[in-house]
């Protein structure tokens, strides 16, 4: 991930990242979870957002865990001074099991291949692992079954914690339909969950944590919150269901604008094709400008023809197609210079569109549209301090 923290030229494109926002959404979020820990994830480079700064910045505001998927981002936490407790949860067979132990990362485990590796690099690290057991509850992807396979999971968890190669430092699962309220699977998964976490602790389990909340749950389901929270995109400032609430009705604020230069405002014609196919053909004379970001950067194709940007003021709505390294939006008649900024998205609070009416636009979520933004797009780390 490019980082930047001022920018020393115009760029053709940037991605601000302001991390005073951050910190507050982070504080929203330990008051909507008051009696649970938070930890902020910050995978995929903090969604896209980068995720050494990100990382700081959330332990700064309060968040006593880090979240990844891959072992490889949990190392490269450890390996930038990041503090604390750092978990990740997507493994693959052959680890880097042993290096995750000695950089003293919570792993989880989801069956006993796992376990099993986990406990021959213990024993080669000459140190006990922290384990997080994980249950699937209902979401059908990672985790271990309820019945037999659970009880043989914890089962031989615990004989290698008597042993002193591991210690069980959690229980936790993921909720499939979080973000859609009353849907039956989310009352069914905590019901599944709770009795997988009892089991376990009847066998003589002692978790340090135990955990199920997203960042929908954390917002909306204070059941749900146990001893931990798992915050992913709602850190970021955007909400996780636009059925929920946006993120001003849960006290967040947009982490991420992104902008552009416009490289070139010229007039044509009407009858001109404008972009690959000639999709989009002007009604009339009028003025078009050359947005340089493309899908190389992470501006979804999907998005062609109706992708909106605000440029001196006004939403302009892409014009055709969009290109590798380029868009068009058709100014109207308009006539701004050369180098004027083009906001694809941010808070919203400049008339800006926001990365939700981006994701209306392409048909996707809006987690989409942050995380795919591209390493050629500069992150440009405002508000770098922490708030007095």
């Amino acid at each position: 991930m490019s980082e930047r923290t001022a920018p020393t030229a115009p760029l053709r494109a940037r991605a601000e990242i302001d991390l005073a926002a951050l910190r507050a959404n982070v504080r929203a979020l330990r008051a909507h979870a008051p009696g649970a820990a938070v930890m902020a994830v910050v995978k995929s480079e903090a969604y896209g957002h980068g995720a050494v700064p990100c990382a700081r910045a959330a332990l700064a505001a309060g968040a006593t865990w880090l979240g990844t998927a891959t072992p490889e981002e949990a190392l490269a936490l450890r390996a930038a001074g990041l503090p604390g407790r750092i978990m990740c949860w997507l493994w693959t067979p052959g680890g880097p099991w042993r290096e995750a132990i000695e950089a003293d990362v919570d792993v989880s485990v989801s069956g006993l291949w796992a376990l099993e590796e986990v406990v021959a690099a213990a024993g080669e690290a000459g140190r006990p692992a922290r384990v997080q057991l994980k249950a699937d509850t209902g979401l059908g992807r990672g985790g271990c079954q309820p019945g037999d396979d659970w009880a043989a999971l914890v089962r031989e968890a615990l004989r290698a914690e008597a042993e002193g190669l591991l210690r069980v430092t959690g229980l936790w699962s993921h909720f499939a339909c979080a973000d859609e309220p009353g849907h039956p699977s989310i009352a069914a998964q905590l019901g599944v969950f709770r009795e997988m976490v009892a089991y376990a602790e009847g066998q003589g389990a002692r978790p340090e944590v135990r955990h199920i909340a997203n960042s929908p749950a954390t917002l909306t389901l204070p059941e749900s919150h146990f001893d931990l929270v798992r915050t992913g995109i709602a850190t970021y400032g955007i909400s996780p269901s636009p059925e929920l609430g946006t993120p001003a009705d849960f006290g967040l604020r947009p982490v991420m604008t992104l902008s552009a230069s416009l490289a070139l405002v010229k007039h044509v014609p009407g009858g001109h094709g404008v972009s690959y196919g000639h999709r989009y053909v002007t009604p009339g004379a009028t003025t078009l400008g050359l947005v340089p970001l493309g899908y190389a950067d992470g501006v979804p194709r999907h998005a062609s023809s109706a992708g909106p940007v605000l440029v001196e003021g006004k939403w302009r709505t892409i014009a055709g197609r969009v290109a590798m390294d380029q868009f068009v939006v058709d100014l109207g008649g308009d006539e701004p210079a050369a180098g004027a900024e083009a906001v694809l998205f941010g808070p919203g609070g400049r008339g800006e569109p926001t990365a939700e009416d981006w994701a209306q636009a392409a048909g996707t979520i809006a987690y989409e549209i942050v995380t795919r933004i591209g390493t050629r797009v500069p992150r440009v780390y405002v508000h770098e301090e922490q708030d007095g």
